[in-house]
């Protein structure tokens, strides 16, 4: 029998497309549902949700500024490199507790509604879009348009579907995101991150913290550089928190109570309309 020790991986942050340490140095032993130690996880810090903003702040001109198709295949090609990493996320699934079939499940359907949002990136606009009736020589165009930095609090189970469900509509439509995963099931987010720094996605589009909701909510919630919160939980004290934070800046706050399903509940063109603005426009008529 040998006698070597494994190498236990620690899972870093993924800010800006790089994996770095936290600055304040804080890390947590992850065990697996026996109990048994399989992982270190950073603990995110104020300090690193600050780097996260500014990171998802400078990619947000040129991620907007790309056509809707070429979001679309960006957003496809994630899905091609969760496949190729199926079994891993499932074994990670299962070492956090989850059945070898519930697992399995849940990978599967995060793949599905990763293909499903890429589908939208470029059709979204004509269902969203209007040419508006006015009494003037005018035409009058309302369209979406992204909103720009959104903090995504991602449920605590599903974890991986929980996030990639949150993540997708919301930069299809060109906005960045910072992610805080899930607290109690974090093993996927940071694999993920991986995932999207192999996936063609610009560095910064999107950013991935793990660490605890009572240190970071009142930063995420209260950012003066944060557009739109989307918030997954029923806990009242927190919902309280963000509401009130986020009003000092007139944040726009959405609440998802239901936590995440396997099937095609869950998948809607609404929920990239939650996070877009309506511009509209007025063009004189013969010009």
């Amino acid at each position: 029998m040998s006698n070597r020790l494994s190498i236990q991986k620690t899972y870093k942050l993924y800010i800006g497309g790089k994996f770095p340490r936290t600055e304040s140095g804080r890390y947590t032993k992850l065990s697996s549902a026996k109990g048994e130690y399989i992982a270190n996880m950073c603990i995110a810090s104020r300090k690193d949700f600050r780097d996260a903003v500014r990171a998802a702040r400078s990619a947000f001109s040129g991620w907007q500024d790309k056509t809707a198709y070429n979001r679309g295949q960006i957003l496809y090609r994630i899905a091609e490199m969760m496949e190729g990493r199926t079994t891993q996320f499932s074994q990670e699934l299962t070492l956090q507790g989850l059945t070898r079939n519930q697992a399995d499940r849940e990978v599967e359907a995060s793949i599905d509604r990763m293909v499903y949002y890429a589908g939208w990136a470029d059709k979204f606009q004509q269902l969203a879009s209007t040419v508006n009736p006015v009494s003037s020589s005018h035409f009058n165009f309302s369209v979406p348009e992204p909103m720009g930095v959104v903090v995504i609090i991602a449920p605590e189970t599903p974890s991986l579907l929980g996030l990639t469900s949150q993540m997708a509509p919301v930069i299809l439509s060109g906005n960045t995101v910072v992610v805080l995963a899930s607290e109690s099931m974090p093993l996927c987010a940071i694999t993920f991150g991986e995932v999207i720094h192999s996936s063609d996605v610009p560095g910064g589009v999107v950013n991935i913290l793990t660490g605890t909701k009572s240190e970071l909510l009142p930063h995420m919630s209260s950012h003066m550089d944060v557009n739109a919160i989307s918030y997954c939980g029923n806990n009242e004290d927190e919902r309280k928190l963000v509401g009130e934070s986020a009003a000092e800046n007139v944040k726009r706050v959405k609440y998802y109570s239901q936590p995440y399903r396997n099937d095609r509940g869950n998948e809607s063109l609404y929920h990239i309309l939650d996070f877009v603005e309506i511009k509209t426009t007025w063009h004189p008529v013969g010009i």
